[in-house]
Parts: C-alpha cells; structure tokens; sequence
C-alpha cells in the first residue's frame, strides 16, 4: 500500500486551506520530479555507476579502436586499410568523436545507418504540422513510432507530424550531431530515453539547452540526470532533480534501503497520475501529463505512442490548443510476466501459464523435457519488435525443449527470475537453464548493475546462467561487414558486465534490420545457442557416472619433445589428480592408471615424445568416408590445405587421432596449429584455417567419442589463430 502522507484534499475555500493546498501541490509537483527522475532505479544514485561502465566503454573503444589524434588535426583510422587522409575532421571535435571507423569509414565509427531511414515528412494538405526529434539508446520503438505517425498522418485531419529519430551511437558522427542541432533548433517536441553513455548525454545537453525553452515539450525519460534536467511540460520542469525532500523521494530512499525500489516506483508511475487528476490547477496537470507520457511511453504500442502524441501535442503546441480530440488513456501491460508468441495473453501467474502451456495442440513435449527459461526486455515485447525472441523460442521447442519466457518493466530481471522459475509447489528451481536474451546484466541494465543482488538470485536457482547479444548499436550488415565484429560500447554492457554475474556463452543471437530497425533472430546462431542451452540442461541432469569428459594437452614446439608441457605446470600431474577427483565424485575413468609415470606411458611411449612420432598413441583412425560426413566444414578448409587426408596427423589415408581413453574420459595431444613455421601469418592471415587433422580432432570429440565437456591443460587457445570477429 501506498500512502501520500503530504496530500490533503479539502473542498474548503479558506485563505488558510488555499494555502494549505498550495503547499501539497508544490510537494506533490516535487514528488512527480522525483519520481520520474528515479523510476527505473536509474537516476542520481546511478550517476556514479554510470560513470563506471563509461569507463569501461571508453577503455574497451579506444582498446577497439586504436584511436589516434593531436591537439588541432584529427584524423579518422580505418582499421582494414589504415589512415584516411581525406577525411579529416578539424572542426573541434572531440576525441570520442573520433571513435575509429571501421570498413565502412566516413567517420561513422561502428555505426553507418543515415539517420534519415527514420525520418517522415507529411503533406500538410491544410494540417497543423508538428515537428518532433527523438533519441533512443536502442531501436525497438523505431518502428512503433514509424507506424504510429504514419497512421496520424493517414487518417488525422486536423493535424500531421514531421519526424526524425536518431540512435544514440549515431551521434558519434560529427555530420549526425549537427543533423540533431539544426532538426531540434526547428522542432516542436523534443523526446530522449535511456540516454546513459556520458559523453554522449553530454552532447545531447549541449545541443538541447540553447532550444529548451523554444521548444513546445521537452520529454525525457529514464537517463542520466544531466539529461532528464531538460525535461519541461508548461510549468513542469526537473531542473531540481535529486534535491526534493517531499514524502515521495523519502519514500524512494526508503525503498533503496529496502530492496523494493523498483517495484515501488512502477506502482508510483500507475498512482500519481490518478492523485494528481484531483489537483485542479496547471502545475498539477502538467505533472499529471508527464507521467502520463511516461505510461504511454513504456506501454510502447503504436497505439500508445499515437495518443502519446496527441496528448502532448494538444497541451502545448499553441496551434491545437483549442481543436477537440478524442486522445484514448494509456494502455497499460503488465511490468512483471511471461510472454509466449503464440499465447493469447501474458500472464502472471507460473500455474496459469503452465496449464495453457501444457494444454496446447500445437506442440507436444516429452515428460522429462527440458525446461529453459527465457529472460527478455519488456520493451520489446510492447512494441511489437519481439520477432527475435519469437524465433528463439521457437528454435528451443523445435528441439524438444520447454521454455518459459519471462520479463520484467525495470531493470531488475531477479524479479521475474525468482518469480517464476522455481517451481510453486516444491519450491526447486523448475527450468534446467536460464538463457538471458537481453545481454544486460541480471540486475541494473545498462546503468546501475548490482552484481551481489544477481549472484544471490542466480545461486538460490543454481542453474548454468547463459547471456546472448542482441546487435543494439548495429544493423545486420554493419556486424557482418566489420572486421572488428560487435561494438565496443555494448562489449563492455552485455559482454564483460554480465560475466560479473556468472554469464555464460556471450553468442550474437539477433540483427537489427537497417530500414525498420526492427530485430530479427539470426538463424544459424539461433539454432548453436538453442542446441547449447539444451546441452548444459541434460548436463545438469546427466549422472557423473554418464558424463564424458575430453582431456586436452598441448604440444608446442611441435619438433621439440614437449608435448604435455606447459610453462610452470606440471600438466600430467594435475591431469593425474584431476581424475582422481573425479573418481571419487563417481565419474567413470576406466583403467587409469594408478600413478602419474603410468598415466604418461600409457599416452606417450616416450617421456621426451615429439608430436606425430611412433610414440604417441594411437586412439583413433578416422577414414575419409566418416571425416567427410561428421565434419560438415570441411569443404571451407580446401583453400589452405587441398583434400584430405594431408600430411598433418595423416598416414595417408587415415586422419590420426592421438590420444588414449580410459573409461568415460579420453587425453588427448591437440594437434598443431600448421603455421608454426610461420608466426606472422599465423596470427594475421585473415584466411588462415585449421588443417584436416586439427578439424578430425575436434570432430572426433564431439561427434565420435561425444564429449559432454572439454577440459585444455597447458594448453594455448586457438580461438584467437582462427578467421573471424573479435566478438
């Protein structure tokens, strides 16, 4: 329950009444500051947490982009084909301004979309036209704000709307930042959200402020607070921000200390508006207005965003003040749920959903099916542009798996997660996997992520905890044809952050589509996630007694008799103790032997073995009739090392696997790379590839000996030697 302790109502006249009342509503107006300053537990205090993840931004852009200048002449770098002398930047820019372009160039960085996709002039045909700007972090209300406009535009006869929307990366681009200045310095509404990166909201302040008080409306909705200092909506401002001591912010702190911020300020967003209608005075209805828009706003639909409009364009462009509309009230959604595309509604309730879920005609699932749950950003399911997720769940049930798809209006997705994803009656966790679509942490997204809290959710369910990617800050094609692969910025957001909570298998799941900027699930990675999400669940069931386990040891030099050394470690002792551990834990290891020498003979026949020699063990001959069927890539490897067999880990006709199994578990000599004589084409050949044998090896693991894990002693990861993006 929520009580506004510094509201009164009065129906009395009295000077001392009228006082009274006028002391409530300035409370209240600062109450509606505050809260809308705060609501997604994004505003002051998430200051300085911001600025921690915008050093971790810069840090991972400049480490990205290897960005150069001086102090007068800044040139940008292309990363394929170095300096591009003709298109320096002299005008004042800063060094952020100079984030490296890709091969792309132009000065647009990792970010190459023109801005003008979003843009949508009208035929006044005789109309009001209103010109409105937006900035958004992510693109998923692009194409709600398209359709939305386009449908005022087609059947509203009294008034049209002139738009242009800009991502926030864009303005990076020297050229798109003055785009942003001349459109705002002509605009009628001003709209901004989720605006965290600093020196980006710095340049929204810049070039906002000189036209705030020209402008009809300025919205701005969750970020930082420098920003959401600009809001104005007649006498509403939130040029105090953080310095209001009305009942509310008390309550809000009271909330932080409490651990239910979050939802106590989505339950504020749906009252104050209702309070705030009884107030009858202009203060009292702007601030009504701006929450309001927010609802709109987080409902998300084209539908909303249409009313959204009207609302605020009839309060404050002069010109529509006095035309009659019908503006419907916000629709509202739930802020906590589970979502399915095919479900009729969504729900709140685990047991209402399951017994829809276990009543549908359309699929059918075994008993003992696996059971994902599916952490997804409510944005996206508001605003139509939820065909990625669509195409994930889908993908998860064609391979025989249940998902339950949960989501949350904040951004606290412990939320959901301990809400629906434990079982109601036994109170164990129900889902075998959780697989986190948004590529935010657990808890705080972009802004304010608070580790201990997700660590403390994530070990009470004690699953494997997956975190995909989303392309946020890139089309399709942008990814696709860069070198260095996903941006720096969302590096640092959804991959380093969400290993803080334990966050595995950081896989690009989604593009985003240039034109629309709608999301669309990238199929061949869809189907590697879904695969994987189901692995670690059967894993998680699996008896030790059942699970395979490979053993990787190295060999480098490959001439130099080092093979099961490493630097510092002795690497068949820590193999030898391993799988005495694992004896113990009930994993079968067969024969092995019953000390370490032992265990070196039975895989090396001589101590000072070099690789390829007699005296390594033969595990495994794989012909080419089963290497061609079980390695499906092996075509692509033609162009460095011709058909194979080869000559590496070849006799010829065979393709060698080396190693000895005992039991469930099998050691392996991982082959070499092939270019060890050549070092630099080694590490820079964009075509280098593994030759035959190095694909048999792995082949064999996976598909021959069917490894449930792969554990690499001594080893060197070759990840970093292969074709192929940074992330």
């Amino acid at each position: 329950e929520i009580r506004f302790s510094a509201v009164c109502f009065s129906h009395r006249t009295s000077r001392t009444h009228t006082r009274r009342n006028t002391s409530t509503l300035n409370n209240v107006m600062a109450s509606a500051s505050a809260l809308a300053g705060a609501f997604t537990n994004l505003a002051v205090a998430a200051h300085r947490t911001a600025n921690k993840t915008n050093v971790v931004a810069k840090k991972g852009s400049a480490a990205h982009a290897g960005v150069r200048s001086g102090k007068r002449n800044l040139t940008i770098l292309n990363v394929a084909t170095g300096a591009s002398p003709e298109d320096p930047v002299t005008s004042g820019a800063s060094e952020e301004d100079m984030t490296v372009a890709d091969q792309q160039g132009g000065g647009k960085g990792y970010t190459n979309v023109d801005p003008t996709v979003r843009r949508i002039v009208p035929e006044a045909r005789g109309r009001v036209v209103v010109k409105v700007v937006y900035v958004v972090l992510e693109a998923q209300y692009q194409s709600a704000l398209s359709a939305a406009v386009n449908s005022l535009n087609t059947n509203n006869d009294k008034v049209c709307f002139e738009v242009s929307g800009y991502l926030l990366e864009e303005l990076r681009d020297v050229k798109n930042l003055a785009m942003l200045k001349k459109d705002v310095e002509g605009a009628n509404i001003f709209i901004g959200s989720l605006i965290f990166i600093e020196e980006l909201a710095e340049k929204i302040v810049e070039v906002v402020t000189p036209f705030r008080d020209s402008l009809d409306a300025c919205l701005i909705f969750p970020s930082m607070p420098a920003v959401m200092r600009l809001n104005k909506l007649g006498t509403f401002s939130m040029a105090q921000l953080g310095q209001s001591k009305s009942a509310i912010a008390s309550f809000m702190k009271k909330k932080k200390e409490s651990g239910g911020f979050e939802e106590g300020m989505l339950k504020l967003v749906r009252t104050l508006p209702k309070v705030l209608k009884y107030l009858p005075s202009d203060k009292a209805k702007d601030a009504r207005n701006f929450m309001n828009s927010l609802q709109y706003w987080l409902g998300g639909s084209s539908d909303n965003l249409e009313n959204f409009l009207l609302m605020i364009s009839k309060a404050y462009v002069p010109a529509l003040a006095d035309m009659k509309m019908e503006i419907a009230e916000p629709v509202t959604f739930p802020d906590l749920g589970i979502w399915h595309p095919t479900a009729p509604t969504m729900y709140t309730d685990l047991k209402e959903y399951l017994n829809w879920y276990d009543t549908r005609k359309d699929m059918k699932f075994a008993k003992d099916a696996p059971v994902i749950g599916v952490v997804l950003q409510r944005s996206h399911l508001v605003t139509g542009d939820d065909g990625h997720y669509a195409g994930m769940v889908m993908e998860l049930e064609a391979r025989g798996a249940k998902v339950v798809p949960v989501f949350a209006g904040g951004l606290d997705f412990s939320v959901p997660v301990e809400q629906y994803f434990f079982d109601p009656i036994t109170k164990n966790a129900y889902v075998d996997t959780v697989l986190s679509l948004t590529g935010f942490a657990l808890v705080g997204g972009p802004a304010r992520q608070d580790h201990p809290k997700a660590i403390d959710s994530l070990k009470k369910l004690n699953v494997p905890y997956m975190v995909t990617v989303p392309l946020s800050f890139q089309t399709t094609e942008e990814w696709q044809d860069s070198t260095l692969g996903l941006h720096p910025v969302q590096v640092a957001l959804q991959v380093a952050l969400p290993e803080l909570d334990g966050g595995l298998e950081p896989i690009i799941f989604s593009g985003r589509d240039s034109k629309t900027g709608k999301s669309h699930t990238l199929q061949d990675r869809a189907s590697q996630i879904a695969g994987r999400a189901i692995k670690w669940a059967s894993l998680r069931k699996k008896k030790n007694v059942d699970k395979k386990l490979a053993i990787t040891v190295f060999s480098f030099p490959p001439d130099k008799g080092n093979v099961g050394t490493a630097a510092y470690l002795n690497v068949f002792g820590s193999i030898f103790r391993v799988l005495q551990g694992l004896k113990k834990d009930g994993y079968d290891i067969g024969d092995c032997p019953e000390n370490e020498g032992d265990l070196i003979n039975s895989v090396l026949n001589d101590k000072e073995a070099k690789f390829a020699s007699p005296d390594l063990n033969i595990e495994h001959r794989m012909d080419m009739k089963e290497y061609e069927k079980l390695c499906i890539y092996q075509e692509s490897l033609h162009e460095n090392w011709g058909p194979p067999p080869g000559n590496l880990n070849s006799d010829g006709k065979n393709l060698l696997v080396y190693g000895k199994k005992f039991g469930n578990i099998f050691i392996g000599v991982q082959p070499t790379f092939g270019y060890e004589g050549d070092p630099m084409r080694l590490l820079f050949s964009k075509s280098a590839s593994p030759h035959h044998g190095f694909a048999a090896y792995y082949t064999y693991i996976e598909k021959v000996f069917g490894a449930d894990a792969v554990l690499h002693f001594g080893t060197h990861g070759s990840l970093e030697f292969m074709p192929g993006k940074q992330v």
